[in-house]
């Protein structure tokens, strides 16, 4: 809240209930000018603003679909004139220019973007409307400066986080990361070895737990089978899924959180918006595609702070699923014709969309991908156009796929980071806190492993911060609490940049015994043994 009132930039990744709301609404009493709320789902924009006017009637208003022209004339009058400081909008509204012009008038101070992990290719919710949103917020500007920026998620690695940060265009952000262990959540895998086995160990459970309960499951059809044979077998569930048609989709959530649904089968698409208290117990019947999604998912569980239980029942053919998922290229003659559709001239999305004769939703990904290697600009009026130095189509399209070649690499060492959180016999609490680059220092107590006694957690030891390493220096002198103690356990303190002989430059996350795991830029996480690290001299200090 102090930066923000201070003008200065703001990450914040905390939990569900763990006051992310209030970070931005407090500071926007104290701000001149109405603050724009900026989030994807008009269930979650209705939550937020049913809050804000029982405190203050008419404090907060919303234009999106769901309002008649009036109420979208009245909402804005209403913050012309003061009466509202809120204006709730999603990113397709914002990317209108007439609706853009509207807000700019308005001079705000602050925006405020929810769920920001959907503005990254690497988040586990990824929505490509949300990729034009830095671009987007600077027109919000006056030309001198722009209203300041508060990116508000509940789970952000730290490629996410880098991506939310280059892509909202923060300027120096204070970057708050909290309360991602979940005291209260008990976190336990299952090794199955036949779907049929998986099927009975996961009815066994469930007809053991309190209601109401989630279950995850990989795709539309298991989702349906699962909630068939629960039911057949004595379990009320409904499966919940994008393929069913949106007022099913919606009776089935108000059923849902409403306690008249016991059991929600679903995949993904049940996720954001899921904000009930008494969730007990989140399952999972296939590996998720990252600890991302994973964390998201089971932190719907126990959001009242009693106890609650989350088994992932797995096998290891599931890596074979995911992989597949994470598979399919963008079809590298599609990327030319639109980077030399994009030569013709400035153009709208939607035009562009007629004029290179790409479906619309194609266009936003592939422009996506262009964007990150200098092939497009985005113009005033919310026009594209190609910057004076753009790379031809033909080397445009090449870059690109080498780009999306990366992300995959990445997106393929989430899967194998989630694999070895299944199969290890270490503390998973710390398994999870690793990924998302914080270093635990005792066994999180509430895993399977550490129920069976046989974790074992080495002590962090502290150390010097690597930006005041001795040879830096130019006096040879220091006193005695900064004389770093070479630690031969931990050569590299956690956070510190390092260089692999082949696979570049990375981030040190974590160790965990004598492993330690590396975020690379190039290839993604990497586990390594600490002794060959050290005998082969794989790893330098950057």
């Amino acid at each position: 809240m102090r930066a923000l009132l201070k003008r200065r930039d703001a990450l914040v990744v905390l939990p569900t209930g763990g006051g992310k709301s209030a970070i931005y609404q407090v500071p926007a009493m104290l701000l001149p000018g109405p603050t724009v709320v900026i989030s994807p789902l008009l269930a979650l924009q209705q939550d937020q603003i049913a809050g804000l006017n029982r405190r203050q009637d008419g404090q907060a208003v919303r234009i999106s679909s769901a309002e008649t022209p009036n109420q979208q004339k009245a909402a804005l009058e209403a913050l012309r004139a003061g009466t509202a400081r809120f204006l709730f909008i999603t990113p397709e509204q914002l990317g209108n220019p007439a609706r853009l012009a509207e807000v700019r008038d308005l001079k705000p101070s602050m925006v405020a973007v929810d769920e920001a992990h959907c503005v990254s290719a690497w988040g586990y919710d990824f929505r490509p409307d949300y990729l034009q949103l830095g671009h987007l917020i600077r027109e919000l500007g006056d030309g001198k400066r722009r209203p300041v920026i508060v990116a508000l998620t509940a789970t952000a690695s730290p490629p996410v986080r880098a991506d939310i940060t280059e892509s909202l265009g923060l300027h120096d952000p204070f970057t708050h990361v909290a309360g991602l262990d979940r005291a209260n959540l008990e976190l336990a895998t299952v090794h199955c070895t036949s779907d049929e086995q998986r099927w009975q160990r996961l009815l066994a459970q469930v007809r053991k737990e309190p209601r109401p309960g989630i279950v995850y499951a990989p795709t539309r059809a298991i989702a349906e089978q699962y909630a068939t044979r629960l039911t057949e077998h004595g379990v009320e569930a409904v499966a919940f899924h994008a393929g069913l048609a949106s007022g099913e989709r919606t009776r089935r959530y108000t059923d849902f959180m409403a306690d008249k649904i016991p059991v929600m089968v679903a995949t993904s698409a049940f996720g954001m918006g899921v904000d009930k208290p008494n969730i007990r117990w989140v399952h999972h019947v296939a590996l998720p595609d990252s600890p991302d999604s994973y964390l998201q998912e089971i932190g719907r569980a126990g959001r009242d702070g009693e106890a609650s239980r989350t088994v992932l029942f797995f096998r290891p053919e599931d890596v074979s699923l995911q992989r597949f998922f994470a598979a399919g290229a963008p079809d590298g003659h599609e990327l030319t014709q639109l980077a030399a559709a994009l030569r013709e001239g400035p153009v709208s999305r939607t035009a562009l969309a007629t004029r290179s004769g790409l479906p619309a939703r194609k266009v936003t990904s592939l422009l996506s991908l262009l964007e990150q290697v200098g092939a497009v600009e985005v113009l005033s009026g919310n026009k594209i156009g190609t910057p004076r130095y753009a790379p031809t189509p033909a080397e445009a399209s090449r870059l690109a796929l080498a780009q999306f070649e990366r992300h995959q690499t990445l997106r393929r060492s989430r899967i194998d980071m989630m694999r070895q959180y299944a199969e290890s016999a270490n503390c998973r609490g710390n398994s999870l806190l690793a990924y998302f680059g914080e270093q635990a220092e005792r066994a999180c107590g509430h895993c399977d492993n550490c129920a069976n006694g046989t974790v074992v957690v080495d002590p962090v030891v502290p150390h010097v911060p690597w930006y005041r390493r001795i040879f830096r220096r130019t006096t040879t002198t220091l006193p005695a609490d900064e004389i770093p103690v070479v630690d031969l356990a931990r050569p590299f303190p956690v956070s510190s940049e390092v260089r692999h002989t082949a696979w570049g430059t990375g981030t040190v996350m974590a160790y965990e015994q004598d492993r330690v795991v590396v975020l690379f830029e190039e290839v993604g996480y990497k586990t390594l043994s600490v002794p060959i690290v050290q005998k082969s001299k794989l790893l330098e200090p950057v």
